[in-house]
């Protein structure tokens, strides 16, 4: 049986309140708020808070698992999965783990290691308006409120940790025990970046699959290179060209 997600009416982010508490908390362990008041993206980005307006959920990872690297990988699947089985939004992912809709950001993933653990955070933004993505120099953000079909009300954001719980506890037994290669087909499915002309720290070129270890494989001039990390920026999503 799934544990129910913990719902807490504020926190600074879900990342940091279980990293306080992780020595307590067993794998599988989720926490989600509404409010966030000092939330992160990667490479340390402030996550411009609206309170009641968005998703922002946190689940405990001690298990062992076959390819950590990719949990983020996974993880944005399982979001997009979630959305669309409660909301009725069927949305991409930009490589690595941005969620996606049409060029715009919906949400986005952020695993950190703490204490043998992973902690994956999950934001997704549900009810803003464009007025606020406006205001927080957003132009290429996107809630699913303003997504044609999403379906919402007041339970929504408790439906939706609770499916993600559901996902992470029974949903990703293949890739916990066999990592990316067990998702890779799913995943390609989504990914946003194929087929489109990328830039990343080091070069640029046309990314052309997602490899079995998580990577974006990019084919230039210059040859094939296989990208990890970094920053990448794809055209015709959040505005590049």
């Amino acid at each position: 049986m799934v544990t129910a997600p913990l719902f807490v009416s504020q926190a600074d982010s879900t990342n940091s309140w279980c990293r306080r508490k992780l020595e307590q908390l067993p794998d599988g362990f989720a926490v989600y708020t509404t409010c966030q008041t000092a939330g992160r993206g990667r490479r340390g980005r402030a996550w411009a808070n609206a309170p009641g307006q968005g998703l922002y959920y946190t689940v405990v990872c001690k298990r062992p698992m076959a390819d950590p690297a990719a949990l983020p990988l996974a993880a944005s699947l399982a979001a997009m999965n979630a959305l669309e089985e409660q909301v009725g939004i069927r949305c991409q992912v930009k490589w690595p783990n941005d969620l996606i809709w049409q060029g715009k950001k919906l949400g986005g993933i952020l695993c950190e290691a703490a204490q043998g653990a992973i902690l994956c955070g999950i934001g997704i933004n549900l009810m803003q308006d464009e007025a606020y993505f406006a205001q927080n120099g957003l132009a290429h953000g996107v809630s699913a409120v303003q997504i044609p079909g999403c379906r919402m009300n007041e339970n929504t954001p408790e439906a939706l940790a609770q499916a993600l719980s559901e996902v992470f506890a029974d949903g990703m037994e293949l890739f916990y025990r066999q990592g990316f290669a067990a998702i890779r087909r799913e995943y390609l499915a989504r990914c946003a970046n194929l087929g489109r002309h990328v830039n990343f720290d080091g070069g640029e070129g046309r990314a052309v699959d997602v490899d079995e270890a998580g990577r974006l494989v990019v084919k230039s001039e210059a040859g094939t290179q296989a990208v990890f990390t970094g920053e990448v920026t794809v055209q015709g999503i959040y505005g590049a060209e």
